[in-house]
Order: C-alpha cells, then sequence, then structure tokens
C-alpha cells in the first residue's frame, strides 16, 4: 500500500487560470509559494484544482492570499517543441482549498464576506 497525500499552506502566487470542459468540468490552475525554515527564497508549487473547488479557487483566491492545500502530487511529463527533450514537472492535484487570508487583508474577496459563510480560516 502507498500513501500519496500533500499538505501545503503558503501564499497564492498569481490568480488562478480556469478552463472550462465541453463536459461542463473546470479547472484551475494557479502556484503556491511556501518557505522553508532559514531559506530565504521561497518554493514553488503548481496547484490544480477540479471541480467546484476550481470555481471557488477562481472566484475568491488572489495573488498574495495565504491559502491551504491538501491533495496529491502528481507527475506531468511532455517533449518540448523547441528542443524535442523530454521535461517533467511536479503538480499538487488538490481535493480541498481553504482561503486562509483574514477578511482585513482580502479586501473583502474572502468567501466568508461574500456568501455569508462562517469564516473557518482559524480551523488551520
Amino acid at each position: 500500500m502507498s500513501i500519496n497525500s500533500v499538505t501545503i499552506v503558503g501564499r497564492c502566487g498569481r490568480d488562478p487560470e480556469a478552463k472550462y470542459f465541453e463536459s461542463g468540468t473546470q479547472v484551475a490552475q494557479f502556484s503556491v509559494a511556501t518557505n522553508r525554515y532559514n531559506q530565504d527564497e521561497p518554493d514553488w508549487h503548481q496547484v490544480k484544482v477540479w471541480g467546484k473547488q476550481a470555481q471557488v479557487a477562481v472566484d475568491y483566491l488572489k495573488k498574495g492570499n495565504l491559502v491551504g492545500i491538501t491533495g496529491r502530487l502528481e507527475y506531468e511529463s511532455w517533449t518540448d517543441k523547441t528542443t524535442g527533450e523530454k521535461r517533467s514537472k511536479a503538480v499538487v492535484v488538490a481535493d480541498r482549498i481553504q482561503l486562509l487570508t483574514p477578511k482585513s487583508e482580502a479586501g473583502g474577496s474572502s468567501r466568508a464576506s461574500s456568501t455569508g459563510e462562517p469564516d473557518d480560516s482559524e480551523a488551520w
């Protein structure tokens, strides 16, 4: 048995970009920066999220917001069209995203302020 589980908490590096498919499925992609202890430069993680969570990401997550991600690690591979070299990258496929930026910092863009739902950001 193997376990593939990833949990990261960091700052969104760019606004999520959405793609929509004819089937109605949607996917959002964005990057998250995390800091390791005693390291000046952040580690960057590519994140992909599907379905309703993708819509939440697009609607409420903005560059600089603090976000918690739980999901699994996948590797995408392709052949570079310019060089012909095989390339790959790790992608965190999110099962759950949690908006952690306080409403006061988010400029009113947090989920709680726009839907009236309770702010559960303290859960982290």
